[in-house]
């Protein structure tokens, strides 16, 4: 919901800026999943961007983040605000892509999900899809935490308990 906001105060200048909030939604409460969450929203938009340079950016996140030897891949997926939309993996860092529990045996992670904005979004957002373009992607900074430090249940974050929470 950040990102059109931005668009709203910034149109037609390019922007590029990552926006903190908390989401919720009605799922089932796993080790993996939370009904509620922080994701970081992060939006590029100006003439000429691609789905490259979308690529790019999140593959240097990746290496920024776990080291220049980390695996990365790109699913297709769908999501209503971007077209095309993709889903970024890492090799999964306890079995090393040979598959096991924390990765349900396929050897890779999800850790977020991207794609280039919609023209619609672009237009309701003050922008010319015919002059612009832009990238955007969302990720749970607690997935990305249990990740980087084999963190195994995702419901620790939340427990209020100050032994785990010192730790970071």
């Amino acid at each position: 919901p950040g990102q059109i906001h931005a668009m709203h105060e910034y149109a037609p200048d390019p922007i590029r800026v990552i926006l903190p909030g908390m989401c919720f939604r009605y799922e089932q409460i796993t080790a993996r999943s939370e009904i509620q969450f922080y994701q970081v929203e992060g939006l590029a938009v100006g003439p000429g961007i691609t789905f490259a340079n979308l690529k790019g950016t999140l593959a240097d996140f990746a290496r920024r983040m776990w080291g220049d030897g980390v695996g990365t891949q790109f699913r297709a997926d769908h999501f209503p605000f971007t077209e095309p939309s993709l889903e970024m993996d890492i090799e999964c860092f306890v079995c090393g892509g040979k598959g096991c529990p924390v990765c349900k045996y396929s050897g890779w992670l999800e850790i977020l999900g991207a794609g280039m904005v919609h023209p619609t979004v672009l237009r309701n957002g003050g922008y010319d899809p015919k002059k612009c373009s832009g990238f955007a992607f969302g990720m749970g900074p607690e997935r990305i935490a249990m990740l980087r430090h084999g963190i195994e249940d995702i419901r620790y974050f939340w427990a209020n308990d100050l032994r785990f929470l010192e730790q970071f």
